[in-house]
């Protein structure tokens, strides 16, 4: 098996827990960043007791300078990194006319500056290596607006196309790969405090899939031959019709 070295932020929960247990029981050596770095400890713990590999950072992704940290500091420990998961997002949902522009701030430092902020400390590495694999989590939200989830979505679309943009313009040895989950579960609905969102969600998200099924697209995609580039996967709940 080709080890990777595999950076994922947001790795506290959800996604990005299942893609570290995933990716860490496939042999990878994973490198866990998020704030809550207890959370951190814990899943690493795990993983070493399962036999295998983690390492763990605070990193909060709005800092530009804490994101290049956790980037360089694993280059430094491992001479390389083969992979970034850019997983860190929020979702305090609600209506445009609920006036929440805190929370719309918050969207747009996260889910796009602290992308942007993966791709920036994480490029130079990859180019000066000759390859490397970037994979961002965006959502269906960057394919369909629904009430409640105008900014979300609106962040979601900037990651797809910021992502699809890095594509373009890398060179072919970098491979890049949008996945598009749809209801999954995880925390991040704990975060929306307006109630007309908080009590949409609960219908929506009657139906969910384990994050589990994510982590195991971002394995498919990285563990393809260097020739074969997995551009974009969108995965959802058999019962999501939307």
């Amino acid at each position: 098996m080709n080890t990777k070295v595999v950076l994922i932020t947001g790795a506290s929960s959800g996604i990005g827990e299942a893609t570290a247990l995933r990716l860490a029981r496939e042999g990878h050596h994973v490198v866990l960043g998020a704030r809550r770095e207890d959370r951190l400890t814990k899943l690493a713990s795990v993983i070493r007791d399962a036999g295998g590999t983690a390492e763990v950072a605070r990193l909060d992704v709005t800092d530009r300078t804490s994101v290049a940290e956790f980037v360089d500091n694993a280059v430094s420990a491992h001479g390389r990194v083969d992979v970034i998961v850019n997983n860190a997002g929020v979702m305090p949902l609600s209506r445009l006319d609920s006036l929440l522009a805190d929370e719309w701030d918050r969207m747009i430092d996260v889910n796009i500056r602290g992308l942007l902020h993966g791709i920036a400390a994480t490029l130079p590495h990859f180019e000066r290596q000759g390859g490397g694999h970037f994979v961002t989590i965006a959502s269906v939200g960057a394919h369909q607006v629904v009430p409640t989830a105008a900014v979300y979505c609106a962040t979601k679309y900037a990651a797809w196309a910021i992502t699809e943009g890095l594509r373009l313009e890398a060179d072919p040895s970098i491979r890049v790969t949008t996945v598009s989950p749809g209801v999954v579960e995880s925390e991040l609905a704990d975060s929306i405090t307006d109630p007309g969102a908080q009590a949409a969600m609960r219908t929506y998200r009657a139906d969910s899939i384990p994050p589990d099924a994510i982590a195991e697209a971002i394995s498919y995609a990285i563990s393809q031959p260097a020739e074969v580039d997995v551009n974009e996967i969108v995965i959802r709940p058999a019962r999501q019709r939307a």
